[in-house]
């Protein structure tokens, strides 16, 4: 295989990538690290490095979309990066202490367990249940637009679902994943935020987490422009036309390509990174 063979082949798994990444709220590292690593053989750290380049650019395609639709809670996604940034420093130090082979173990638990909490039915809030006093007071609470009109929403749990994305930040920069699976779960499970606000503003949040580690990786020399260019302008491309499909997507059906997406995943990462294929 050539340069240009290989090129084009980068660039046609980052459109696959953008395409799921900006549906699910993902992220495109959450398919193009494996992708990367497992197919094409690049070592792990640089294939994490190009990743985080095209979540920055993930974030900054699709984002604009789903804003200019009304789906993102600015709120929310500014006061959850706090906790994100912080995490995404931290492990983006922990990774050069850290086996690649680990890293694809710990990345496919991650994955799996994303999987498993995804299609668990979500607790229903109680009619009469008290505001969150941290939603309330940051004001929260909004709306999203649907085919019969805006629905309204309250988030809860704020404090459960800020301590989460110190988790999801550390693994976004432990594995370059952009930690949209632990974003998302977040705001969905623990949060109550409907599906689609939660993955648009998963979307809008990963760009920063990843930018907060990506300079950590750059210092490192983990990021190389021949690798990283292909892949920022595939996963670009494909998270544009995702955030045109997601508009009109079922939420059920979205619910199932998130989990069938990451379970093959998770269980090809722990596969070869036991067996030390990685």
């Amino acid at each position: 295989m050539n340069s240009l063979e290989f090129s084009l082949l980068v660039w046609l798994g980052g459109v696959a990538a953008g395409f799921l990444g900006s549906l699910t709220g993902l992220g495109g590292g959450i398919v193009i690290v494996p992708f990367l690593a497992l197919w094409l053989g690049v070592d792990i750290r640089y294939a994490i490095g190009a990743s985080l380049i095209s979540i920055i650019a993930t974030s900054s395609g699709a984002a604009a979309v789903y804003v200019k639709e009304g789906y993102t809670n600015f709120r929310i996604g500014m006061f959850l990066e706090i906790a994100t940034t912080v995490g995404a420093m931290a492990g983006a130090f922990l990774a050069a202490e850290v086996s690649p082979s680990a890293i694809a173990v710990v990345f496919g638990v991650v994955l799996l367990y994303s999987a498993y909490q995804s299609n668990r039915p979500r607790p229903e809030r109680p009619e009469n249940a008290a505001p969150d006093p941290v939603a309330t007071f940051l004001k929260m609470d909004s709306s999203y637009p649907t085919v019969h009109g805006p629905q309204s929403y309250r988030v809860s749990n704020v404090p459960g679902g800020f301590s989460l994305m110190f988790v999801a930040g550390t693994l976004s920069g432990l594995l370059g994943i952009g930690s949209g699976a632990v974003k998302v779960l977040a705001m969905d499970q623990v949060m109550r935020i409907p599906f689609k606000v939660s993955t648009t503003t998963s979307t809008f949040m990963i760009g920063v987490t990843a930018a907060a580690s990506a300079g950590v990786y750059l210092s490192r020399g983990y990021i190389d422009p021949v690798l990283a260019m292909p892949v920022m302008l595939g996963v670009l491309a494909g998270s544009m036309i995702g955030a045109r499909i997601l508009a009109r997507a079922e939420t059920r059906i979205l619910r199932i390509v998130f989990s069938l997406v990451i379970l093959a995943l998770g269980a090809d990462l722990i596969y070869n990174g036991l067996t030390g294929r990685i």
